[in-house]
């Protein structure tokens, strides 16, 4: 069994002629053809050819670590809400018991 990797455009736009998989003076198991539409190369696995751009998979890393980011912001700022509403609600009990107005008498 084998593939056929088409002619691509890498990212610096340079045109990589098409070759069959598995190439010469590689891996045998190596029969698909896998990567992206601008990164090709041989492999084992018959779904890792994603027909999109290699540079896609940076933005989508960017955008997690913007969202992974706003995310902490949020938490941060709950934990610090918290400690002040927990200070605020400890400093402002009154210091002595209150008086109930009713005293309480031995029989």
């Amino acid at each position: 069994m084998s593939a056929e990797c088409s002619s691509y455009l890498n990212a610096d736009k340079v045109l990589v002629s098409g070759f069959s998989c598995p190439r010469a003076g590689g891996d045998a198991r190596a029969v698909f053809c896998c990567g992206f539409q601008d990164v090709k190369y041989c492999c084992d696995d018959p779904h890792s050819f994603f027909p999109y751009e290699h540079s896609y998979m940076w933005w989508l890393s960017v955008g997690a670590l913007v969202g992974l980011s706003i995310a902490a912001v949020v938490l941060f700022a709950f934990l610090i809400t918290v400690c002040v509403l927990c200070y605020l609600f400890i400093s402002t009990k009154p210091r002595s018991k209150l008086d109930t107005g009713l005293s309480l008498q031995m029989a």
